[in-house]
């Protein structure tokens, strides 16, 4: 499985209340939480993002509170996969369970800046920066975690 788009790069301790401020939180509507996405930080964010765009974190990436709406929103945005340097652990979670793709690389998290165009290989963890012609090695997915990505999520996974 392979992804490749633009870049959305934000810097470290992004947490689900910027992720996903919590006056959003009473819509189960996903559509209406991407909406919402990245808004206080980023307010250009949801007018700017494409489908199959990636976005780049820092350090403790979706830190705060537990719940899944963050890794919804983003997905549901368009972001095909988000690369840190390091992920909370809840969030990272969250992530996988909904079929958000997360890899945590902390050479591409420093290296990749907003606008770049990135590939990426699940099944080798090598991220591709094709604007920079560089490359970063992620650890890649186990194969139950690319079949969990694969089929949108851990419940349809079990299906």
């Amino acid at each position: 499985m392979n992804v490749k788009g633009f870049v959305h790069k934000y810097g470290d301790n992004v947490d689900t209340d910027v992720i996903i401020p919590a006056r959003y939180l009473n819509t189960a509507n996903h559509k209406e939480l991407a909406a919402h996405c990245m808004e206080d930080i980023d307010t250009e964010f949801v007018n700017k993002v494409k489908d199959g765009d990636i976005m780049v974190g820092g350090a403790n990436f979706g830190c705060g509170s537990s719940r899944e709406h963050a890794p919804i929103a983003i997905k549901e945005s368009g972001i095909s996969c988000v690369i840190a340097s390091t992920f909370a652990r809840i969030f990272y979670r969250n992530a996988i369970n909904i079929g958000l793709a997360i890899l945590e690389c902390p050479e591409a998290s420093e290296k990749i800046a907003t606008g770049d165009e990135v590939a990426v290989d699940f099944d080798t963890g090598v991220i591709t920066n094709i604007t920079k012609n560089e490359e970063y090695k992620a650890q890649p997915f186990p194969e139950f975690i690319k079949e969990i990505i694969a089929s949108n999520g851990l419940l349809n996974s079990l299906k």
